[in-house]
C-alpha cells in the first residue's frame, strides 16, 4: 500500500468505510506512551497509525540515559514490550522525520519523501539543546548531551581527551559530568546561576550538593558563564574562556544548558506558538488546528508553562488519547517534583520547594560532613508545601504525596535522622486514598489499593502491570510495596515472604535453621525444608549464594569448611567467588591485597609495584586506603598472588560479600588534634573481622578525632575517638544510597566497642535479608535503631553470649583463602580460562595504553563489525 492511500474497512452490512489514519511526529519517551494510550483504547485496532521518527532507534529511556556507561547497551534502555508496534499493526519509520505539513491537504511529507495523509496529526517533536551562541561552539570536541548517538559520540572522542569541561549545572549537565568522570577526564561544570541545579533546590541545597560534587573529584564553577570555546590550530577545542576571564583548559566540552521547545515544524505550518516557543494547546492537548494535537517538551500547555519532564508528558499523551476516543480529558498543569541520582548523590525536590507562599516557614537539617540537607516549607496552618532533599531522599516517596496535607507528625522527625530526634515512623497507612504514590504516571494511593481489593492482584508485578505504579522513574517502588503488601495483608492474604521460588522461609529464618541443626550443605538444607516442589531440586540463582553465605559465615561454629570453592560450596558462589577476584568489564580480573587501617610498609609497596609491572596490570589508590591491581588473566591470577602472599599479603576480600576495608586517619600518633590511636583501633577491627561472610559487603572507618577524617559516619560500623575514649556509629553508607550512620553508643574502652561490634555483627547476620546493607536492615527491622540497642547493648534478648561466641567461632577459624588456594594443587586447577586447553590465555582479554597504563580494549568486545548482505547479493 503506497504511504498516501486511506486503508479501508467494512461497516457490519458490508459497505466499506475509510480508517481514520493517525500520524504520530516523534518516538521518544512521550510519543511512546501516547501509541500505548492508543492500543489500551483499542484505537490501533480501528485506525492506521503511522510513526515518523528522527532517531536511528525506537523509543528508549532518555531518563536512564547515562546509565549507558555504567554498563546498560541501548536495547536494555529500549521502552515498550518487543514486537509492541507489530502486534498492534503500528507502522514505524525509523530515521525519517517529518519534513513539512500541509494542514489544507492533511499531509505529512518525510524527509525521505514519503507523504501521508492524516485525519488526526499529534506532535511529540520533544525539545533540542540549547548551546550558548559562544564562539567556537560548533569546534571539534563540542558535544550535546541528548540522545544515545550523542552518548555514543562523547564515549568515543573521550578515548583522546584528557580533560571535560560541561556548560550547565542542571540536572542533565551533573549527569554529563558523571559520564565525564566515569570516562576517566578530569572534569569541571561551569553554571551561570550561583549554584547548582537552581530550579530545583534553594542555597542551602545547592551548598550541599555542591561539597559532594566537588569530594568526588568535579571541579564547580558557579556564577560565571562561558565566554568562549577556545579552538586550536586543528580545528578542535583547545580550552574555554570564562565570564571572569579565567581560562580552563579543556579539550572535550558538553553543552547542557537547558533545552529549548522542538516547534519549527508547528511554524512552518501556521500553527500558534508561544512568545518564548512551545506548541500553544488547550486542555486537551489541541493545537490552535483542532485535528493537530501537540504533546510533551513540544507543547506550551494551557497553564502557560512547558513542561520537560516525563511525568506531565506522559499525562498529556493520556489526554489526547482520550480526546481522540472521544472521553472527557483535560491537562491543566502537573507535579514537577523530581527524585534523581546525580554524581551517586541522591536529589529531590518537591511541591514549593524554594518556599514562595506567603507565610510559610522553613523546616532545615543540614549536616555538611556527611553532605545532608533536608528542608521542608510548612504553612501557617501547618501543611506541608514542598521540600528540598540533597544526599539522603529516602523520604521522598513518603513526603511527596503528603504535600498539601497537615502531616501526623512534626516537622522536625520527618526530617532528623533516627537517634537525633524522635524517630519517624512514618508508613503507606498515613497517606490519604487520593495522595498520588506515582508521579510518573499519576497513580494514587486510593487506584493501587483497589487493583488488590477490585482487580485481585497478588503483588507488586502484577499491581505495576494493572496500574504502571513503579514503571516510570522507579522512585515510588519502596511505598507501592509497602502498600501492596499492607493491602494484602489487611485483606486477609499472607504474603509471601520467602527468600524465592525454591524457600518459603526468609533469609533470617534459613539462618536459624542452619545454626540450630548445624546443616553443612546446601542440598540439607533445600531438601528439608525447601517448598515442596523444590526439594530434590537444583535451586536457583537467588538462593545458592544467600545459602552459601550463611554456612560460610557459621562454618566454624557448624562444623563446615570455610573455604568458599570446595565441593558443593564452589557451585554456590557469586561471579567474583568463583576465582576469589572481581570479574572486570573485558574479562580480566582485579587483585586487591588486604592493607590493614590503610597502614603499609616501604617493602610492601615495592613488592605491588613489582608485581603490577611484570604482569603489566593497572594501579589505582582507592577510597579504602589500598591498591587495587587491574587487568589479571584468570589463569595469572595464582602466580600473582603466590608473590603477594610470599610478601606477607593476604586477600582484601574485595570480590566477597565479606568486610572490606577499616579506614583510619593518623590518629593521635601523627596528627595534632587526634586524641586516639585511630591507626591502631582500625588494623585490630580490619584483622578481627577480615574474611567475615554476611548478606551484603562491609565497610568500616576509624577517625581519631571528630573532624571525622575518616569519614566513620558513612560506614556499615564507624569509630569516632573521644577524650574519653571511643563512640560507635552503626548503619552508615557512603555508597548508591547515601546515609548517616547512628550513634549506638559513646565513650566506650577497647573492650566494650570490640564486644559491641561483635553483637552488632553477628545480629545483623542473623536477621539481615539478602544483600540487604546494614543501612536498609537498621530502618528495616521492626523497632529501628532502638531495638538494635536493646538487643546489642542492653542484652534485651538474652542472646549475646551466643552472638559473641560466634564472633569468637569466626575469629579463631579465620585462614586466608589465597594462601589455602595456592597449597592444594586440586584447587588451584580451576584457575584456567578454557578447562579443554590449560595454559591458553583468553585472547579476547586485551588492553590498550592509557596515561602510562594500561585500559580495556574496548573496540575488541564490542566486537567486528559486519557487513549487511542484501537480497540482490551486494554489501551494504
Amino acid at each position: 500500500m503506497a504511504p498516501d492511500e486511506t486503508t479501508a474497512t467494512a461497516h457490519t452490512d458490508g459497505t466499506p468505510q475509510a480508517r481514520p489514519t493517525i500520524v504520530l511526529v516523534g518516538h521518544g519517551m512521550v510519543g511512546q506512551r501516547f501509541l500505548e494510550a492508543l492500543a489500551e483504547r483499542g484505537v490501533t485496532g480501528r485506525a492506521r497509525v503511522v510513526v515518523l521518527c528522527e532517531e536511528p532507534r525506537a523509543a528508549y529511556d532518555r531518563v536512564q540515559l547515562t546509565s549507558y556507561f555504567s554498563g546498560r547497551t541501548p536495547d536494555d534502555l529500549a521502552l515498550g514490550e518487543p514486537g509492541f508496534t507489530a502486534r498492534h499493526g503500528i507502522e514505524l519509520h525509523l530515521g525519517d522525520p517529518a519534513e513539512s505539513v500541509d494542514r489544507g491537504a492533511r499531509t505529512v511529507t518525510s524527509r525521505a519523501g514519503l507523504t501521508f495523509r492524516y485525519d488526526t496529526l499529534v506532535l511529540a517533536t520533544g525539545s533540542y539543546p540549547f548551546v550558548p551562541p559562544v564562539p567556537g561552539k560548533d569546534a571539534e570536541g563540542c558535544f550535546v548531551y541528548r540522545t544515545i548517538e550523542d552518548l555514543l559520540a562523547i564515549e568515543d572522542y573521550a578515548k583522546t581527551a584528557k580533560t571535560g569541561a560541561v556548560v550547565g549545572g542542571g540536572l542533565l549537565g551533573l549527569e554529563a559530568a558523571g559520564a565525564l568522570k566515569g570516562l576517566g577526564l578530569t572534569t569541571h561544570v561551569v553554571e551561570f546561576a550561583p549554584r547548582l541545579m537552581p530550579v530545583q533546590v534553594d542555597e542551602g541545597g545547592g551548598a550541599a550538593l555542591r561539597r559532594t560534587v566537588e569530594d568526588m573529584g568535579v571541579e564547580v564553577h558557579t556564577g560565571v558563564g562561558t565566554q568562549e570555546i577556545e579552538v586550536g590550530d586543528t580545528g578542535a577545542v583547545a580550552g574555554m574562556t570564562l565570564s571572569d576571564g579565567t581560562s580552563l583548559a579543556a579539550d572535550l566540552v558538553v553543552f547542557s544548558a537547558g533545552v529549548r521547545p522542538r516547534d519549527q515544524l508547528a511554524r512552518d505550518c501556521g500553527l500558534d506558538v508561544g512568545e518564548r516557543g512551545g506548541i500553544a494547546v488547550d486542555e486537551r492537548c489541541r493545537t490552535s488546528d483542532p485535528a493537530v494535537f501537540a504533546i510533551g517538551e513540544c507543547a506550551l500547555a494551557a497553564d502557560g508553562r512547558v513542561y520537560g519532564l516525563v511525568a506531565p508528558g506522559y499525562e498529556m499523551a493520556e489526554t489526547a488519547a482520550d480526546a481522540i476516543c472521544g472521553e472527557e480529558a483535560s491537562f491543566t498543569g502537573a507535579d514537577t517534583s523530581t527524585k534523581l541520582k546525580l554524581l551517586g548523590v541522591d536529589v529531590a525536590s518537591f511541591g514549593d520547594a524554594h518556599g514562595t507562599a506567603d507565610g510559610c516557614l522553613d523546616v532545615v537539617y543540614s549536616d555538611s560532613r556527611s553532605g545532608v540537607y533536608k528542608k521542608l516549607v510548612v504553612g501557617s496552618d501547618g501543611a506541608l508545601l514542598g521540600g528540598v532533599l540533597v544526599g539522603d531522599a529516602d523520604a521522598y516517596g513518603m513526603l511527596r504525596p503528603l504535600t498539601g496535607s497537615v502531616p501526623p507528625l512534626a516537622p522536625e522527625q520527618l526530617v532528623l535522622p533516627a537517634g537525633v530526634g524522635a524517630p519517624a515512623a512514618l508508613g503507606p497507612s498515613a497517606l490519604p486514598d487520593e495522595a498520588v504514590i506515582c508521579s510518573c504516571h499519576n497513580v494514587t494511593k486510593g487506584t493501587i489499593r483497589g487493583a488488590v481489593t477490585e482487580h485481585h492482584c497478588t503483588g507488586v508485578p502484577e499491581v505495576k502491570k494493572c496500574t504502571k505504579a513503579g514503571t516510570g522513574c522507579g522512585s515510588c517502588v519502596k511505598v507501592l510495596t509497602q502498600l501492596v503488601n499492607d493491602e494484602l495483608e489487611a485483606g486477609g492474604v499472607v504474603v509471601d515472604k520467602g527468600l524465592c521460588g525454591c524457600f518459603a522461609h526468609t533469609r533470617a529464618e534459613l539462618y536459624e535453621v542452619v545454626r540450630v541443626r548445624r546443616l553443612t550443605s546446601y542440598a540439607q538444607v533445600l531438601d528439608e525444608h525447601g517448598r515442596e516442589e523444590a526439594r530434590g531440586g537444583d535451586g536457583c540463582e537467588i538462593c545458592k549464594p544467600a545459602i552459601g553465605s550463611v554456612i560460610a559465615s557459621l562454618a566454624p561454629s557448624i562444623g563446615a569448611d570455610g573455604y568458599v570453592l570446595d565441593g558443593e560450596q564452589a557451585a554456590l558462589q557469586d561471579t567474583n567467588d568463583h576465582f576469589l577476584a572481581n570479574l572486570q568489564r573485558n574479562g580480566s580480573y582485579s587483585v586487591v591485597p588486604r592493607v590493614p587501617g590503610g597502614e603499609i610498609t616501604p617493602e610492601k609497596l615495592i613488592v605491588i609495584g613489582e608485581v603490577a609491572r611484570d604482569f603489566g596490570l593497572y594501579t589505582k589508590i582507592t577510597g579504602g586506603q589500598r591498591i587495587d591491581l587491574f587487568g589479571a588473566g584468570v589463569d595469572q591470577l595464582p602466580q600473582i598472588w603466590a608473590r603477594l602472599v610470599e610478601a606477607g599479603f593476604e586477600s582484601g576480600h574485595a570480590y566477597g560479600k565479606a568486610l572490606r576495608t577499616v579506614k583510619s586517619c593518623v590518629g593521635q600518633t601523627w596528627c595534632r588534634y587526634g586524641v586516639q590511636d585511630s591507626v591502631r583501633m582500625a588494623i585490630d577491627l580490619e584483622l578481627r573481622y577480615r574474611g567475615l561472610r554476611s548478606p551484603h559487603k562491609l565497610k568500616s572507618a576509624v577517625s581519631g578525632c571528630a573532624r571525622e577524617c575518616a569519614e566513620a559516619r558513612g560506614k556499615d560500623f564507624g569509630v569516632i575517638a573521644t577524650s574519653n575514649g571511643w563512640n560507635l556509629y552503626v548503619g552508615g553508607n557512603g555508597g548508591a544510597t547515601p546515609r548517616h550512620a547512628d550513634l549506638l553508643a559513646q565513650d566506650l574502652d577497647d573492650e566494650q566497642l570490640i564486644r559491641l561490634i561483635d553483637r552488632f555483627l553477628m545480629f545483623y547476620i542473623r536477621t539481615a535479608d539478602r544483600l540487604e546493607r546494614t543501612s536498609t536492615w537498621l530502618e528495616r527491622i521492626e523497632g529501628g535503631l532502638d531495638h538494635v540497642r536493646d538487643v546489642v547493648v542492653e542484652d534485651s534478648l538474652g542472646i549475646c553470649d551466643e552472638l559473641e561466641r560466634l564472633m569468637a567461632d569466626h575469629v579463631a577459624g579465620y585462614r586466608d583463602e589465597w594462601a589455602a588456594t595456592l597449597e592444594d594443587p586440586d584447587r588451584l586447577r580451576r584457575f584456567v580460562s578454557f578447562v579443554n586447553a590449560p595454559g591458553t590465555p583468553d585472547p579476547s582479554v586485551r588492553f590498550v595504553p592509557e596515561r602510562d597504563q594500561v585500559k580495556p580494549d574496548l573496540d575488541v568486545l564490542a566486537g567486528p563489525v559486519l557487513p549487511i548482505r542484501t537480497l540482490e547479493g551486494s554489501n551494504a
